[in-house]
């Protein structure tokens, strides 16, 4: 059986910067982009500390490709993306958690 995936957005706190990323794991994954348990990541570099949008998908292939498609689109997308879940970009890593 294959395991789920989510996929997220991180951004910084001025919002000036974002990150899209997959995981199975998402609390995990989460609270290493906080603590920048990889000080040379793009994440730690660019302080995207804030999670803003996440959406689980029962596959992590089905994640993965979603993760792609973001990623391939424009800004205005993705904030649309998060707009459409968190108007007010408010941190949701206490929702995970």
């Amino acid at each position: 059986m294959e395991k789920s995936g989510t996929v997220y957005i991180m951004c910084s706190p001025n919002k000036n910067v974002l990150y899209t990323g997959v995981t199975s794991e998402l609390a995990n994954r989460i609270w290493k982009h906080k603590s920048k348990f990889y000080p040379k990541s793009f994440t730690a570099k660019y302080n995207c500390v804030m999670l803003v949008y996440f959406k689980h998908y029962n596959s992590i292939s089905e994640a993965i490709m979603e993760e792609k498609r973001i990623k391939g689109g424009d800004r205005k997308q993705k904030e649309d993306l998060i707009l459409g879940i968190n108007p007010v970009w408010k941190d949701l890593s206490n929702d995970v958690y």
